[in-house]
């Protein structure tokens, strides 16, 4: 019960400091206040599940993180993600495939980053 308290003020701190950026620094992040709000949300291990999927399809996190805009949306999509379980489950299995994650919102995404650096 206590860490739970404490990881819901720990979000509402962080909630305050989003809050308190400037445009200048919304500008510099490349984000919308409301975007880097939804990030504050999300569960704390999107962006290793992402770095993790994206390896399935052959993608290096370099590639997923080439292009911000792009490396935004895949993050929000996963951050969005009702497929945890299956995700989980998937990325604990070392002989997962690409075709063995069809649950995932990134998969067309990933596939088209594979193509393109292959």
């Amino acid at each position: 019960m206590f860490e739970r308290i404490r990881s819901l003020l720990d979000r509402l701190h962080e909630v305050q400091e989003v809050n308190a950026l400037s445009d200048r620094d919304l500008d510099d992040l490349g984000m919308s206040r409301e975007q880097v709000l939804d990030f504050v949300r999300m569960p704390r291990d999107i962006t290793e599940r992402v770095n993790a999927m994206g390896a399935i399809f052959g993608v290096s996190e370099a590639d997923l993180k080439r292009d911000h805009a792009q490396w935004v949306d895949i993050l929000s999509t996963c951050g969005h993600c009702t497929s945890r379980s299956a995700c989980s489950h998937a990325l604990a299995d070392a002989a997962t495939q690409p075709a063995d994650c069809t649950f995932c919102g990134n998969r067309a995404v990933f596939a088209d980053l594979a193509s393109h650096s292959a």
